[in-house]
């Protein structure tokens, strides 16, 4: 018989490859499982509910894979059933963390790949932070809230800066915080920002100023300064809770004690006569304008005009504007109301002694009646409050103390005044001005050949291109314009006489007093500010004055 030999060869029903494929794939499932069941448990979600999910998705996947014949199909029905859910959990996890805890982000994801030092010094703009207790501020940590506040702190106050703003408000309205700088006097509207990115950058200023971060409704206010390229600023911080959201208001602190009188804006023939008004007579000087008008920085300007070395020299504020040196600052807060009384916390002050004493808001009865007593006893008195000329400013003067004679015996002079912007000085364009302006307010007009107006942007392609001095906004800085009177004998015998305004007045026009509106078409002449700039800034003050009235 034959023999018969059978070959049998051996089959793998499954492929070496797929299985590889199959094991990777499970291998992967877990970890995933796992840091689901951790992270819940981090950011405080359902635990229980997403590891039974992600579990369940896993499971679900694999079982179809194995039971669907054509192996590709299967992979991806496991792919998309464990992919969709993981993505489904990381939208919710995102929901409800801090941005620096949010995953798979654009920022989060760029961060991956960006060096931590690098990080850092690519979002820095050389702005170093100083605390309210003089420590300088550590840049804190990547993916910190602390580092995010700190992250728009830098782009913040860098643009700030260099736009010489004044004030930055920052008001919530929905899901933004608008942004307004003030400008030389002028809000400027900026870009509106994110409400959680400023609410990281108010965390980080209340840190800076050492602030509760937890108190969001009761106002506060603190100080922290900044330094860059060789400059300090001191900023002030100032919160307050609104149905909205919280505010903030962010106030450059000017440095008032650096400011003397030739700095101010007064013309040579005013600047004279205020220089000698520290070599006396004794009697009260009043410093008057409306709000916002320069007045706190002539009266510590004023102040600074003795020596401090040979005077005892005071003030009593309700709160100071800057710090003065060498003289004896008295602050009168809220705190005091409940045992003092502003009058009460002037004579306590009057008891030392002092030379030289410089009063705010002088505008008690009582305070103006000690100020008077103590120019009678050989002080010198500097008194603001608000007015808007000085016509206004004596026959207020008069109702304080309500002694015609005393109060006008005591005062040796009076000052009011305005702050206008100045032209930028590289951009400014010339124009022939109106001769009969010129006639009006007696200036010489073969003297005049020019007027000067805010520079306007020219265009490169298309595109404005700004000046570098000014921003483009054709102004740089501000100066003030004064309306002075200094008394002699003759001037107080006919303010006794004077029965109305126009007869004081008419006494103020003889002495050859200029008014405000001369005053300033005389800088106009010089080209130090612009026509529109005068009239608006004047038309200003006289809507003001007649709401005053109106409420009065």
């Amino acid at each position: 018989m034959p023999t018969i030999t059978a070959t049998i060869e051996m089959g793998f029903y499954v492929s070496p490859v797929k299985l590889a494929v199959f094991v990777l794939g499970f291998l992967a499932w877990l970890p995933l499982l796992k840091w689901v069941n951790k992270d819940a448990v981090k950011v405080r979600t359902m635990v229980q509910k997403w590891t039974i999910t992600v579990f369940a998705a896993g499971a679900a996947g694999l079982l179809v894979w194995l039971i669907i014949p054509l192996f590709i199909i299967g992979l991806l029905m496991y792919v998309i059933a464990v992919g969709t859910t993981a993505i489904v959990y990381i939208i919710h996890r995102n929901s409800i963390v801090d941005v620096y805890h949010k995953i798979l982000t654009v920022g989060h994801i760029k961060s991956l790949f960006v060096n931590e030092q690098k990080q850092v010094k690519k979002i820095t703009k050389g702005l170093v932070f100083i605390t309210a207790n003089k420590n300088k501020a550590p840049v804190p940590n990547t993916q910190t809230p602390e580092f995010f506040g700190y992250k728009t702190s830098q782009e913040f106050f860098d643009d700030a800066i260099w736009r010489r703003a004044e004030y930055v408000l920052l008001t919530p309205a929905d899901q933004q915080y608008s942004v307004q700088y003030v400008i030389d006097g002028v809000m400027a509207k900026q870009q509106p920002r994110g409400r959680e990115e400023i609410e990281y950058f108010i965390r980080y200023l209340k840190n800076l100023a050492d602030l509760d971060i937890e108190e969001h409704r009761k106002p506060q206010v603190g100080k922290f300064t900044v330094q860059k390229d060789g400059n300090t600023f001191v900023w002030e911080v100032t919160t307050a809770g609104t149905t909205a959201g919280e505010q903030v208001k962010l106030k450059s602190m000017a440095e008032y004690s650096f400011k003397m009188l030739p700095d101010l804006g007064l013309m040579p023939d005013q600047l004279e006569k205020l220089k000698a008004v520290a070599k006396g007579p004794t009697g009260v000087f009043l410093v008057t304008g409306p709000k916002k008008s320069g007045v706190t920085t002539t009266f510590y300007a004023l102040i600074r005009n003795h020596d401090p070395f040979l005077n005892n020299i005071n003030t009593l504020e309700k709160r100071p504007a800057g710090e003065v040196p060498n003289i004896t600052q008295n602050a009168f807060s809220l705190s005091d109301t409940g045992t003092t009384t502003y009058s009460k916390k002037f004579q306590s002050i009057l008891r030392v002694g002092p030379d030289i004493v410089g009063v705010e808001h002088c505008e008690e009865k009582n305070v103006a009646k000690l100020a008077c007593a103590a120019a009678r006893d050989g002080k010198i008195v500097y008194a603001t409050f608000e007015t808007t000329s000085t016509v206004e400013a004596i026959s207020k003067w008069i109702n304080f103390v309500a002694d015609r004679n005393a109060a006008i015996d005591c005062v040796i002079g009076i000052s009011n005044q305005r702050l206008v912007r100045k032209l930028c000085a590289q951009c400014r364009q010339p124009y022939e001005p109106n001769k009969e302006l010129l006639r009006k307010h007696n200036i010489p007009a073969d003297k005049i050949t020019a007027f000067y107006k805010p520079g306007e942007p020219h265009y490169k392609r298309g595109k404005p291109v700004l000046c570098p001095h000014c921003q483009g906004t054709g102004f740089y800085g501000r100066t003030a314009v004064f309306e002075t009177i200094i008394f002699d004998d003759q001037i107080k015998q006919l303010l006794k006489q004077a029965k109305s305004m126009n007869d004081i007045a008419g006494i103020f026009r003889r002495a050859r007093m200029l008014y405000l509106q001369e005053q300033a078409i005389r800088k106009v002449a010089e080209g130090i500010t612009s026509v529109n700039e005068v009239i608006q800034t004047l038309s200003a003050s006289r809507e003001g004055a007649k709401k005053t009235q109106a409420k009065s």
